[in-house]
């Protein structure tokens, strides 16, 4: 098992846009046990690695509570950097 923030970056290398809530659900049945997949740390993980220029952020947008909802995306760069470290 990858550690959970080597999944999360994977999760990126299709080309995907996802926003924290659905990191959690792709991730939840291998890594529903560990307390970092929530919300905020999982936000926490999509933000350093937008940081580390290996994500971007793509848009945003208000969700059902009127919160702000953002999403990220790997540029074509950053999927091929994350795929030569994570395998």
């Amino acid at each position: 098992m990858k550690p959970l923030n080597y999944a999360i970056l994977n999760l990126f290398t299709d080309g995907r846009e996802a926003c924290p809530e659905e990191v959690i659900e792709a991730l939840k049945g291998e890594y529903g046990h560990f307390k970092a997949l929530n919300k905020a740390d999982v936000l926490t993980s999509l933000m350093t690695a937008e940081s580390n220029g290996l994500l971007e952020q793509s848009r945003f947008e208000l969700d059902e509570q009127g919160e702000v909802r953002m999403y990220f995306r790997a540029n074509a760069e950053s999927i091929a950097t994350i795929n030569k470290y994570i395998r």
